[in-house]
């Protein structure tokens, strides 16, 4: 199929409709001026936006599950970066079950994943904790942020690091200024999906979160047990808008296509 081709054309645009309707059909509802999901067929009004601001609850939520992707994205990194280079240059014993331990969370349900930590994190005192709830999504973002690591080491030249040594440089020389710099926009697009992974996690969360520590996911989750006002819809269209910010931010400063797929502007 020719990509300028009418039907290319026409699958395109089938393709991203179905990918966008659904995030603009959320924004429309949000600016409704009634107190159940409608489309603003009426006018638009910034109720519900201003009830996001009224509820301490979904704000409380909000820094704390920016806090906590935070946090577990960057020790998932600092994990993937040795596991990587150790997966990708050394052919030692139990190398292929280390890989699969520690690809494991993505073939395991999250809802069992959150019965399992369930248990142990209270047995261990830690249920209901901040330090369980790093621990749980440390493991179940760990996948993402190993493979797009090891998938920067594993394509690296190591030619650089051959002539660093040759030149004198320690080890941790070499990789401090030849070896990380190299693998940046791996490590950034790990990071990234990390802390999106993280940020977006409900299902094993709703096991572990506690009254004290109950992540925006969880708390919308919550929200709309209990009612269908459209609250969510403002809140999750504020999502959208600040992630789209972000984005171009990024894209601005730095490149997401050198981020994602490793090649700058």
């Amino acid at each position: 199929m020719n990509k300028n081709s009418p039907l290319a054309l026409v699958f395109h645009t089938a393709f991203l409709t179905f990918m966008l309707a659904p995030l603009v059909i959320i924004c429309l509802v949000a600016f409704t001026s009634k107190g159940y999901i409608s489309l603003p067929t009426e006018g638009l009004s910034l109720r519900w936006f201003r009830a996001i601001l009224d509820n301490p609850h979904f704000i409380d939520a909000f820094y704390l599950s920016v806090m906590l992707g935070f946090v577990a994205a960057t020790i998932a990194i600092a994990l993937a970066i040795p596991a990587s280079l150790a997966f990708a240059r050394y052919d030692f014993k139990g190398r292929d079950a280390f890989m699969a331990f520690f690809l494991s969370p993505l073939m395991v349900p999250h809802i069992v994943l959150g019965v399992a930590f369930l248990s142990f994190l209270t047995k261990v005192g830690w249920y209901g904790t901040f330090i369980g709830l790093v621990f749980t999504h440390v493991i179940i973002i760990m996948p993402f942020a190993l493979r797009l690591v090891l998938s920067a080491v594993t394509g690296l030249d190591r030619l650089a690091e051959s002539a660093a040594v040759s030149l004198g440089a320690s080890s941790w020389v070499v990789f401090k200024r030849v070896t990380f710099p190299m693998i940046i926009p791996g490590v950034a697009g790990g990071w990234v999906l990390s802390f999106i992974t993280s940020f977006d996690e409900v299902t094993m969360s709703v096991f572990v979160a506690s009254p004290s520590t109950t992540t925006l996911p969880v708390r919308m989750y919550e929200h709309i047990t209990e009612t269908i006002d459209p609250l969510i819809a403002s809140l999750s269209a504020s999502l959208i808008f600040i992630t789209m910010i972000v984005m171009l931010i990024l894209d601005h400063f730095y490149g997401l296509d050198k981020i994602l797929v490793g090649k700058g502007k």
